[in-house]
């Protein structure tokens, strides 16, 4: 995979992810796994971390603070009440979590 970004992200650990810029520049898209990522231009995306029966989870550094963070993307999290009740609790555990991983 590569880091390189259309949008001049740059390099990172020698895995590159090609994005395309969006939205008048303001977010990139990102294909991991075969799964389209949109997120803001100031994250980076370093490599996936993994996939399961929920979603994919993507590494990535915030290039404002430097910090590596994870992101989540969940496929129809909303499209029955169970599925939509566990996507909930998850962001509600995780807004109380604070782990240097």
């Amino acid at each position: 995979m590569s880091l390189e970004s259309s949008s001049g992200s740059g390099d990172h650990g020698g895995n590159s992810i090609k994005g395309v810029p969006t939205h008048g520049g303001r977010y990139v898209q990102y294909n991991v796994y075969g799964n389209l990522f949109e997120v803001s231009k100031k994250y980076i995306p370093l490599r996936p971390v993994g996939r399961g029966a929920y979603g994919i989870v993507c590494a990535a550094v915030n290039s404002v603070t430097r910090e590596e963070v994870a992101i989540k993307k969940i496929g129809n999290a909303f499209d029955n009440k169970i599925d939509a009740k566990r996507t909930l609790r998850e962001i509600k555990l995780l807004c109380h979590m604070e782990h240097d991983n």
